[in-house]
């Protein structure tokens, strides 16, 4: 397997991060959040609230765009631990055909960290409880993996950190942009029997 870098907090510390890449952007703070389409409001309510426990934080309907189209939407905000929120809109008649079919992982899908591999386990029990569609666990090295699939058609990668120590985070931080430069010199090429899963 290859590593592409280490992306994300999961436990950094400050002085790591100072030392490796002086040059980030002291301005942008972290995520605010993201924002999606849903299909209905409850149903993603549902998914995100109760199964996943993120809190709905925020709510409130547009009846206008910021060019001044009159639209029926609703715009809702899940509140993560880091008080970042994953945010959706139900836009009422303008659903596209395909809009809400199953996405690919490679396509777009969503991760979120986990404490611990034993939380990430109860998540997965809780899912298969509830009838959710689940794969899983997935060993990535570094995290341990879950994918949950929402009312939406997104793909929600539930992950756990289990290499925590400083060399092996600093080893991936400093090894990214090599990697990422091997990559594009050999993307066209075809792909060795070892690297396909």
């Amino acid at each position: 397997m290859i590593a592409y870098g280490n992306v994300g907090r999961c436990g950094h510390s400050p002085l790591l991060y100072r030392r490796t890449y002086d040059w980030l952007s002291p301005d942008i703070k972290g995520l605010h959040h993201n924002a999606y389409r849903c299909r209905d409001s409850e149903e993603t309510r549902r998914f995100y609230d109760d199964l996943l426990g993120l809190r709905l934080a925020s709510a409130f309907e547009l009846s206008a765009t910021k060019t001044g189209r009159p639209i029926k939407a609703l715009h809702s905000f899940f509140e993560m631990g880091d008080h970042s929120f994953l945010a959706f809109f139900e836009v009422v008649g303008e659903e596209r055909e395909g809009m809400f079919e199953p996405k690919s992982d490679f396509d777009l899908h969503i991760a979120l960290e986990i404490p611990d591999v034993r939380t990430l386990m109860s998540y997965k029990e809780k899912a298969v409880a509830a009838g959710v569609e689940v794969r899983g666990p997935s060993d990535h090295g570094a995290i341990q993996s879950i994918y949950l699939r929402d009312p939406n058609g997104y793909v929600i990668e539930l992950t756990a950190q289990v290499e925590k120590d400083e060399k092996s985070i600093e080893r991936r931080l400093l090894e990214a942009h090599g990697i990422l430069d091997q990559w594009q010199r050999t993307k066209y090429e075809s792909p060795t029997p070892d690297a396909v899963n």
